[in-house]
């Protein structure tokens, strides 16, 4: 089962479908989104980390896809995501020992499909 190229294959069409039909409200999204990623007194890697913790514990399967990839992206290793998932399952409890395996495999999905096989280092 794929929790993150499956994830966002389905919503694909979908979401470009709501943005062709309310394209200002996602134009502010957009910008709102980068500012709030942009590298500042955290770094892109760290805010990918709250990102998919978030996403966990509002149960988003398409957040989780995202973040999950984003936090592949900008460079967590795998000890990284499962140190963050770890507490949210501590803040979450029962959810997030469900939502949060399926962050976890998405993470390591995207992180192998981007060529780090380096994960695992904290």
């Amino acid at each position: 089962m794929s929790y993150g190229h499956g994830v966002q294959d389905e919503l694909r069409e979908p979401s470009r479908a709501l943005r062709r039909a309310i394209p200002e409200v996602y134009d502010g999204y957009r910008q709102m989104h980068t500012a709030a990623y942009a590298a500042g007194a955290l770094d892109e890697k760290t805010k990918e980390l709250i990102a998919l913790a978030i996403a966990v514990s509002k149960q988003c399967d398409g957040c989780i896809a995202s973040h999950a990839r984003g936090a592949a992206r900008t460079g967590a290793t795998e000890a990284e995501v499962a140190e963050a998932l770890g507490v949210t399952i501590a803040m979450n409890g029962g959810p997030a020992t469900v939502y949060g395996p399926r962050a976890f495999a998405a993470y390591r999905e995207f992180a192998e499909r981007a060529g780090r096989t380096d994960t695992r280092q904290g």
